[in-house]
């Protein structure tokens, strides 16, 4: 084969300018015989390199696997700017976890390592860690799930984002806004995970159907982490959704998370549903939530990287009964560190409606609105003394975000937002924030 390519060689050369060699004296052949003994000296050269690569099966590392993970790590900051106290909860959840998360002035939030890979070709596994600012390290997600059991079925095990809702499962860096609507603020946390099981069922149709379900430890709030054997928690949802033309799609879902509350504790706090200062009290009882979501995308041409818009919006409604307990320990009658116990049901929900538009391939701007209903309390003739059980107050927030993205690694935002979520204490909020993306991160959900 080399013996061809050396012949090719030296007829392209003489055809080249064949004039001149018909021509060519001594001299002239002798240089023509010079450049074919380089051009032969370059091609063997570029063979022995070839024969000395590493032969790779078409079954060995690709691009991701358990040799070569997609390892990407996740830079963020804010300045914030707000007059009001962010730790104060929505009026009428302070027995919920209501974590804002803001912070005055310049700080780095929390750094996410996350590491994925095939494991083999039964099952892939993802590790996701969260880096605190102050120090320490936690698993936000760490999970293994099924690649391989064929007829629509995925399995997942371990600790993970619920399937429940829409934005439930998005990582933060993905959010189109600074923080999380009041509703997850209030009701999720944040955002709801729990260890256990998930197992979902993709639908063989033409349009996207989708059905799971999980149990589990019952960790995430509002469950509480119970030392007992079995589940502490159990999700159900169901996804729909199709395309319309090229242009447009839609996604639907309804969700149902049931879990048990024990001695879900707030202390000090003037407003759950109206207790007093220097009370501290607890809630033991049953939690039972659904929820409704639904998202419509339109790119027009059907390119969403030049221009698209998004409307999405969630409700969720939380129902819970059981017994509040109150240890008064003030100088009132009672005595101090006398506990008051009485029973206690409430029904509270929330909704948010957000759009977002692209109207340049790096610019896009947002507007959200979001509203909670702290219910209005049923409560037992002991404990009725202490508790407000109608505030007559809707806890809402208008927010405005624009952000520039040069790149699909970079984001930086500005959020402007009034904050009318706790009763007489409105708040003007001003956020800039970063979101800096390092190394290979996969795909994100519709």
């Amino acid at each position: 084969m080399s013996r061809n390519i050396y012949w090719c060689a030296a007829v392209a050369a003489l055809l080249g300018n064949p004039l001149n060699v018909f021509a060519a004296d001594d001299n002239g052949l002798q240089d023509i015989r010079d450049q074919i003994q380089q051009l032969q000296q370059s091609v063997a050269a570029q063979a022995q390199a070839v024969t000395q690569q590493p032969i790779r099966s078409s079954a060995g590392p690709s691009s991701e696997n358990s040799f070569n993970p997609a390892v990407s790590m996740i830079l963020s900051g804010t300045y914030g700017q707000l007059k009001q106290d962010p730790v104060v909860p929505a009026t009428g959840f302070a027995m919920n976890a209501n974590n804002t998360g803001y912070t005055r002035g310049f700080s780095l939030k929390e750094s996410e390592l996350s590491i994925a890979a095939n494991i083999d070709p039964q099952f892939r596994g993802v590790g996701t860690f969260s880096l605190d600012p102050a120090g320490g390290i936690s698993v936000e997600n760490g999970f293994v799930q099924t690649s391989a059991l064929g007829n629509g079925l995925n399995l997942k095990f371990g600790r993970f984002f619920s399937g429940l809702g829409y934005l439930n499962e998005q990582h933060s860096h993905v959010w189109d806004f600074v923080d999380q609507p009041l509703v997850y603020r209030a009701l999720w946390d944040n955002q709801y995970a729990d260890d256990g099981l998930q197992l979902k069922w993709l639908a063989p149709t033409d349009m996207f159907v989708e059905v799971g379900g999980e149990i589990g430890r019952g960790l995430g709030f509002p469950g509480t982490d119970q030392n007992k054997n079995g589940a502490g928690a159990g999700v159900l949802f169901a996804h729909i959704g199709d395309d319309i033309g090229i242009e447009q799609s839609w996604r639907a879902g309804a969700s149902l998370h049931q879990t048990r509350r024990v001695d879900a504790v707030s202390v000090a706090v003037p407003d759950l549903a109206g207790t007093v200062s220097g009370v501290s009290n607890s809630f033991t009882g049953d939690s039972q939530t659904a929820g409704l979501d639904f998202v419509w995308k339109y790119s027009h041409n059907g390119n969403i990287r030049e221009r698209y818009l998004k409307v999405q919006g969630e409700y969720f409604r939380r129902k819970e009964s059981g017994m509040l307990t109150y240890n008064l320990d003030t100088s009132v009658a009672p005595p101090p560190g006398t506990n008051i116990a009485g029973n206690y049901a409430n029904t509270q929900s929330g909704w948010y409606l957000q759009s977002v538009y692209q109207f340049m391939p790096t610019w896009r701007t947002g507007l959200r609105y979001d509203r909670l209903d702290p219910g209005t309390a049923s409560v037992g003739a002991s404990i009725a003394a202490n508790v407000i059980s109608d505030y007559s107050f809707n806890p809402s927030r208008l927010t405005w975000m624009a952000d520039y993205n040069p790149s699909e690694f970079t984001r930086i935002r500005l959020q402007l937002a009034h904050d009318n979520s706790r009763q007489g204490l409105a708040d003007n909020q001003l956020f800039v924030q970063y979101i800096m993306s390092l190394g290979a991160h996969g795909a994100h959900q519709y």
